[in-house]
């Protein structure tokens, strides 16, 4: 049983070495066909290596029994997410390949809805798959940020910031922490800020057009935010308050009230223990009587 569970984990870790290899492929391609230079490069290694390292120490910690397929989508949107990363790294020296850099946005936000039908339809949905999928969503908008910020002012960082803004602030205020119910207003705000900050980058629309579509994002995101905010504040004040409410309205009661019904209860239980005897007694007795009957007839008989 042992060496089949090393045998396991080493098939997982063996897929995790596989997308880390799958993206230093894809950074050659974007490489050899827009001369990516050394901050394009060194992005795109520096995230692939992370990627790799975090995704080992998770699934060593969680030890799966397999990575599972739904896992294998959500590492194809990461190997693109790094693909966009250098990308946007490489337009601060110099001019962005456009065309490819939406292709590949576009390719990694329709994904975004696969791995999670996979995982629902072949029964693999797992904390780490949602974690991963969550993560790679936040750094794909974080990127995304960086890029629609060259164009329309540093404001637009804080699409990107502000889920990080959130964990951040979990670690001091843990209430931050308690499981949100779900929500599809949430869901859909969250992939509206893909959606909005691919448009706004493609620059297809004039300047205060693709001005409104980020602010759009911007204030659905915050809107979204400043709810759930609301809900975990007023959830964490309401629990501990009503456990202290209940409390104080239970009656308190004394020794000397609790005594007679203790005595009532003892008195009680010893009248069943002396029925109980009682009924012992009498089956007891019936049986010698039959017994004394039964020796009886058999003396007549011998006699």
């Amino acid at each position: 049983m042992a060496l089949n569970n090393t045998y396991e984990a080493r098939l997982v870790q063996q897929e995790t070495a596989v997308g880390a290899g799958v993206q230093i492929l894809l950074l050659v391609l974007l490489g050899s066909a827009i001369g990516m230079g050394p901050a394009g490069w060194l992005t795109g290694l520096a995230f692939a290596v992370a990627t790799w390292a975090v995704l080992s120490r998770a699934l060593h910690r969680t030890r799966p029994r397999t990575f599972g397929p739904a896992n294998r989508v959500t590492l194809g949107r990461a190997i693109l997410v790094g693909g966009v990363t250098a990308l946007v790294a490489d337009s601060f020296e110099s001019s962005p390949p456009v065309t490819l850099l939406i292709g590949l946005t576009a390719v990694a936000l329709i994904l975004d809805g696969v791995d999670g039908q996979v995982a629902r339809r072949t029964g693999t949905c797992t904390a780490l798959g949602a974690r991963f999928d969550m993560e790679v969503d936040a750094f794909l908008i974080l990127v995304l940020s960086v890029y629609v910020s060259t164009q329309l002012g540093p404001w637009v960082l804080l699409i990107g910031a502000m889920r990080y803004a959130f964990v951040a602030a979990a670690k001091v205020a843990p209430w931050l922490n308690a499981p949100l119910p779900p929500s599809m207003a949430r869901k859909t705000v969250a992939a509206m800020q893909g959606i909005c900050l691919l448009l706004a980058g493609a620059d297809l629309l004039p300047y205060l057009a693709n001005l409104g579509v980020a602010l759009l994002a911007l204030g659905s995101l915050v809107w979204s935010f400043g709810r759930d905010v609301v809900w975990l504040w007023r959830n964490s004040r309401v629990t501990p308050e009503a456990t202290v409410t209940e409390r104080e309205a239970a009656p308190a009661v004394s020794v000397r009230e609790a005594a007679p019904a203790v005595a009532a209860l003892v008195e009680e239980e010893r009248a069943e223990a002396r029925a109980a005897e009682m009924r012992l007694t009498v089956r007891v007795g019936a049986r010698v009587e039959v017994r004394a009957e039964e020796m009886e007839m058999l003396e007549l008989a011998v006699r």
